[in-house]
């Protein structure tokens, strides 16, 4: 499994990116699939699933393989290899534009995969409520604790489920919705 964590380290996440997107492949995807298929039965999908931060689709691939859900996925890295893998639309909206009040559309739910612990801490409270005014759900699916949205203000933990890596760490879905 290839480790992309020196490679953060050495670039930063957004200049890795930038370098490395075309090309980018989640060494966790069989632990996304798993995770999304598991609990893709408790989701309400009618109004379409948003992929945020999508990389190269793992979390729309494992969408699709269910007929009749509508996705579409943003990454303003890896949009062109999104594309070319899932044959879906990719908006390129960053974070700070999200922020900033780009128009996402309207969705069921939100799937955000191995990036929202990338966010910057001050702006990640900014970030979560611009996604929730485009979808009453979103699911996180972090290799990390981070980030513990729960612990904002106005935000609660649905419920979570675990997957667990070939060295024993857990990669951790989370479903949040605002508190009313």
């Amino acid at each position: 499994m290839k480790d992309i964590r020196p490679l953060y380290e050495t670039y930063g996440a957004e200049e890795y990116y930038r370098l490395h997107g075309e090309g980018y492949e989640n060494p966790h995807e069989p632990i996304i699939r798993a995770l999304v298929q598991r609990n893709l039965a408790r989701w309400d999908c009618s109004g379409g699933v948003l992929d945020f931060c999508a990389g190269g689709g793992e979390v729309t691939r494992a969408l699709l393989e269910q007929k009749g859900v509508q996705v579409r996925g943003c990454d303003p890295y890896t949009y062109a290899l999104y594309e070319r893998l899932t044959g879906c639309p990719c908006d390129r909206w960053s974070f700070m534009e999200v922020i900033k009040g780009a128009d996402l559309g309207h969705y069921s739910l939100i799937i955000s995969s191995f990036a929202l612990h990338l966010c910057p801490e001050k702006e990640l409270f900014s970030l979560v409520w611009a996604l929730f005014m485009a979808a009453p759900v979103l699911v996180v699916i972090t290799p990390h604790k981070r980030p513990a949205l729960e612990e904002l203000p106005g935000i609660e933990l649905v419920w979570e489920d675990f997957e667990l890596t070939e060295r024993g760490k857990k990669v951790r879905l989370k479903v949040y919705q605002r508190m009313v």
